[in-house]
């Protein structure tokens, strides 16, 4: 199994007063709460994590959100481009460019091109589906979001492997009449990666073969997941995949014991308690956001309570909505995360145990995705979480080898 360290670079240092005023976190607060100083500081420190991990032996891995508290990374190429030239062998993953928001997908080509010639070959690429506040940060449409997700990533593929001279693009959402990126990238291909939980997207990822990450799913979404995409590719008639083409995200926090795994845990929890907050014209009153069916039930202002609590399980075939995985973990404890999988935390035995029992539950996966920095957690705090990961955890990770599991091997 590998290991890519990430970091969204959020910005918690707002008075918490302004937040518990505001509507959203994301989107509408207005940015004079942010100090560009305090900014500069919180990319350094991160910077410098991306350095030390790529000392220790960690891939690493960059994101992309824009107008919140949040996420400080509204250019991942940027970011993406300076690990590029400052890392030596860590590979490096753009989990990613919002595609379906940029009106030029072959600039996001052209981009890409040009990290993946700095670092020499080191670069994957990888695709999120656009959220609500994206939507409104960069005037976009978020009907038939997903039509013009698949068509940005078809044109940015092929702008990255045609050699030929210009092509041009005649599609639905994208019209190019002249396509002919220059630097050429330095891979012939590029692994793909996409993040997604609903059944319908996660067939997709399967049928064309990408790495499949769940971020904050828990098990039995990550489950759902998983089993969707291998059967769109039994479907398809599609040979089958190991567990390389299975990726999941999740908060780390490794300590000297389980008190102060669990105490520094519980600070990335803050992304969940506090960075989520998101009006309901961000979520479930977007236009195009739940599809017509259950449409209604989506926009309810206030859903029946359930005895067991939320109802997170919708149409999708028993797989929750972001927005309903999003109400979900708002007043997520140390306790929940960890009981569900989103969380591993403790001492470096206690958390390979925790990954290995999660990674054998849901049927093995080649990758974490290890989120180990946001809200308060300090410089310090996260170099010691890298130093002890890369030391004491991921050494015996690595010795999880690739598997065909066993009903995708006979299907």
């Amino acid at each position: 199994m590998d290991a890519w360290w990430m970091c969204e670079v959020p910005y918690p240092h707002v008075p918490q007063s302004v937040l518990d005023a505001t509507d959203s976190v994301r989107a509408s607060l207005p940015n004079r709460w942010c100090d560009p100083r305090v900014a500069a500081d919180l990319f350094e420190e991160v910077i410098d994590h991306y350095l030390l991990c790529d000392d220790m032996g960690l891939n690493i891995g960059a994101t992309e959100h824009h107008a919140g508290i949040n996420s400080l990374l509204g250019a991942n190429p940027m970011l993406v481009s300076i690990l590029a030239r400052q890392t030596r062998k860590a590979r490096i993953l753009s989990l990613g460019t919002l595609v379906s928001l940029r009106r030029e997908p072959v600039r996001i080509a052209e981009e890409y091109a040009t990290a993946d010639v700095i670092s020499r070959g080191r670069l994957e690429l990888g695709f999120v589906k656009s959220g609500g506040t994206e939507m409104a940060s960069a005037n976009a449409n978020p009907v038939n979001n997903i039509e013009r997700y698949w068509e940005a990533i078809d044109l940015i593929e092929k702008a990255l492997t045609h050699q030929d001279g210009p092509f041009s693009w005649e599609g639905k959402h994208f019209t190019h009449r002249h396509v002919n990126i220059w630097p050429r990238p330095w891979q012939e291909r590029f692994r793909m990666w996409a993040a997604t939980g609903d059944p319908h997207t996660a067939a997709e990822v399967g049928r064309r073969g990408m790495v499949h990450t769940l971020v904050l799913r828990g098990h039995d979404g990550t489950k759902r997941a998983y089993a969707a995409y291998r059967k769109a590719r039994v479907e398809a008639g599609l040979p089958p995949v190991s567990t390389d083409n299975f990726a999941y995200s999740a908060f780390i926090s490794v300590g000297d014991t389980d008190e102060e795994g669990r105490r520094v845990g519980e600070k990335l929890l803050w992304f969940l308690n506090t960075s989520l907050k998101s009006a309901p014209q961000y979520a479930q009153l977007l236009p195009g956001a739940a599809p017509p069916h259950i449409a209604g039930q989506a926009w309810r202002t206030r859903p029946k309570p359930q005895p067991s609590g939320p109802n997170l399980v919708n149409a999708e075939k028993g797989v929750a909505t972001a927005q309903e995985n999003a109400m979900k973990l708002v007043s997520m404890t140390v306790e929940q995360a960890m009981a569900q999988g989103l969380l591993f935390a403790g001492n470096p035995d206690s958390v390979y145990a925790q990954i290995k029992k999660f990674h054998d539950d849901v049927g093995g996966f080649g990758h974490l995705n290890m989120l180990g920095r946001t809200g308060f957690v300090t410089h310090a705090e996260s170099e010691k979480n890298i130093r002890l990961f890369g030391k004491e955890v991921l050494p015996r990770l690595k010795e999880i080898a690739p598997a065909m599991p066993a009903l995708e091997a006979a299907a």
